[in-house]
């Protein structure tokens, strides 16, 4: 009785949606009835065409949520933001970048800032490359040895003296659930911490 009168409302709500709407669900009611056909000892299987199948009908039709019966919502949902996650990770990967820096180089970089307290990461740089050793000026000075500074006022110190003239900004992006990205740029009044600006595009242009 709940069955038909389910399908009862179906056909009475039919009129009023959109016709790509009405394929999409007739498409993953047809797919559910081929996986259930090619099922083994009254247990589903499903592969990972079956779950891309649903994932990409999900993201283009949320609607199909109300006529799958084989999946749960749930779990469409999990299998949707787990596809997420590699895809940014596969996206964000490492595309190689610059090689590390042998052991003994960084010795001699260390002893040659102890023994040259005067010298700084140009000159030691400058030393390296005569002798052969192809290094950027910026790895000489991630491994020289630090040396005590002059003391100087705090962050605390900073910010509470300068507060009011001190804004905060941040350029981010924002993966969307159709894997695309959205660029957000926000200042901040640091005094306050209230926002002077905020803008989220698509399409970012310099100005």
């Amino acid at each position: 009785m709940i069955g038909l009168l389910g399908f009862v409302l179906a056909v009475l709500a039919s009129p009023f949606k959109s016709r790509l709407r009405l394929e999409a669900e007739n498409a993953v009611l047809r797919h559910q009835l081929m996986v259930l056909r090619r099922r083994l000892q009254g247990r589903i299987r499903l592969t990972n065409h079956d779950r891309w199948f649903f994932i990409q009908m999900y993201r283009w039709f949320p609607s199909i949520l109300s006529v799958l019966t084989i999946v749960r919502p749930e779990t469409l949902v999990r299998w949707h933001r787990a596809g997420s996650r590699r895809y940014w990770r596969w996206k964000s990967r490492s595309s190689g970048g610059r090689p590390q820096i042998d052991t003994e180089l960084r010795v001699l970089i260390r002893r040659i800032s102890i023994e040259n307290p005067l010298r700084g990461a140009p000159r030691i740089h400058g030393e390296l490359l005569k002798l052969g050793f192809e290094v950027a000026q910026s790895s000489v000075a991630k491994y020289m040895v630090k040396r005590r500074e002059p003391p100087s006022q705090g962050w605390r110190t900073l910010l509470r003296n300068h507060a009011p003239e001190i804004a905060a900004m941040d350029f981010f992006v924002i993966p969307t659930i159709g894997l695309g990205l959205l660029y957000a740029f926000v200042i901040v009044r640091i005094d306050r911490r209230d926002l002077a600006w905020i803008n989220v595009t698509a399409n970012p242009t310099a100005e």
